[in-house]
């Protein structure tokens, strides 16, 4: 149906690692780079690092140290 040329796969950085990826059904692993990178970030969901905060919440504990944060500086968490 199409006669077109066919459309390059288009490239994605991986969300684990930041390796830039081809995001195209020939990728088992998409969006990641590879089963590790995908199986980390399923883990880090598992495990809840991946939060919104509640309100009120102060997500990395600046309060206490007496600094001031930006909103939404705690997602995704730092690595």
């Amino acid at each position: 149906m199409n006669s077109g040329p066919a459309r390059p796969a288009r490239r994605v950085a991986c969300p684990g690692c930041g390796k830039v990826v081809e995001y195209s059904p020939e990728n088992p692993w998409r969006p990641f780079c590879s089963e590790r990178c995908r199986l980390c970030d399923l883990g880090a969901w598992a495990s809840e690092s991946y939060r919104i905060p509640l309100r009120g919440e102060d997500p990395d504990g600046l309060a206490d140290a007496g600094e001031e944060g930006g909103e939404g500086e705690s997602f995704p968490p730092k690595r």
